[in-house]
């Protein structure tokens, strides 16, 4: 009888947690609410109550399983299974998160950074199930991203394979948490279009109702609101999109140009602008790309959703076979 797997989305609001057979079909998924009082030392503990609940509930014990892996925020050591820099999720020191799920649940684990698991889980069972070499971009309320190469997820020589979100799209720009200036995260991510929205309209002189919210103060100005708009032509949210669009297009062709993967997919909460996002991308990708990698590699959105997070982690969870 074959043995499921258990998979970890932690997030700094919630934590998304999955049972699923070893084809990656999900079998159950929940969510908890994230605490993150006391220095978040309530995650880890609510994270295997939640699990040895929802295992005795299903009326399995831990041999039928077969192991569990985890995508959380932060800085990650693979080979200590700890966590560091996770400022979201209020941990200040170093957490030793692999000693404590083993100990609290019996069971193998893995972890591994969040935008790094997603992209396996897209790899795996979304937008690049049927290829080999993938880039994976997640522009949220930060910009991530993973690389797959010849089926392996590349990590670099200290963990920051995948930063895509820190590649340089404006010299002199915007500064960025990271402290450098101009990076891509600073303007594609759903704070960073926000803020490109505000500057553009300042500059902006004709008819707009972006632009009219904007100088009113209203504070529900969103990404998702800046594309609603330019969906139903707003000159000030068309000329946003297509700004953020061709930094976006210029970062995805420096990778294009570097790895020639079969796809880059762009997933995370802004991609949830679909085509009104895609296609400019692909406009300025193409303009930008190499030829021989312009017409080989493809620009896709997700197709996961909030699910790539546990199917990527729970793929880890594979090697304990």
């Amino acid at each position: 009888m074959s043995k499921s797997l258990i998979g970890i989305d932690l997030g700094g609001t919630t934590t998304k947690m999955a049972f699923l057979n070893e084809d990656g079909e999900v079998l159950e998924k929940w969510r908890i609410l994230t605490d993150i009082s006391d220095n978040g030392s309530h995650i880890v503990p609510n994270i295997i109550k939640s699990i040895s609940k929802h295992i005795e509930d299903s009326g399995k014990t831990t041999d039928d399983f077969i192991g569990i892996g985890m995508g959380t925020p932060g800085a990650v050591n693979r080979e200590n299974g700890t966590v560091s820099e996770a400022f979201n999720l209020n941990w200040k020191t170093t957490q030793p998160i692999r000693k404590d799920i083993q100990a609290g649940l019996g069971l193998p684990f893995d972890l591994d950074n969040d935008a790094n698991v997603a992209s396996l889980g897209e790899y795996w069972k979304g937008a690049g199930s049927t290829e080999d070499d993938i880039v994976f971009a997640t522009l949220g309320t930060g910009v991530g991203g993973g690389v797959i190469a010849n089926s392996k997820l590349l990590h670099g020589v200290n963990g920051g394979a995948g930063e895509i979100g820190h590649i340089t799209v404006q010299p002199n720009g915007y500064l960025c948490t990271c402290g450098k200036n101009g990076c891509l995260e600073t303007y594609a991510s759903a704070t960073g279009i926000v803020r490109v929205a505000d500057d553009m309209a300042k500059e902006f002189n004709g008819t707009s109702r972006l632009k009219e919210l904007i100088d009113d103060g209203d504070e529900k100005i969103t990404s998702k609101l800046v594309f609603y708009l330019a969906d139903n032509g707003d000159i000030l949210a068309n000329q946003v999109v297509d700004r953020i669009c061709f930094y976006l297009g210029l970062a995805l062709s420096m990778i294009g140009n570097t790895l020639n993967p079969a796809s880059i997919i762009i997933g995370g909460g802004v991609s949830n602008a679909g085509n009104t996002l895609l296609q400019p991308t692909t406009k300025y990708f193409q303009q930008n790309a190499f030829p021989s990698v312009r017409d080989s590699t493809k620009i896709k959105l997700a197709k996961l959703g909030n699910d790539a997070g546990v199917i990527g982690a729970a793929s880890m969870a594979l090697q304990f076979r």
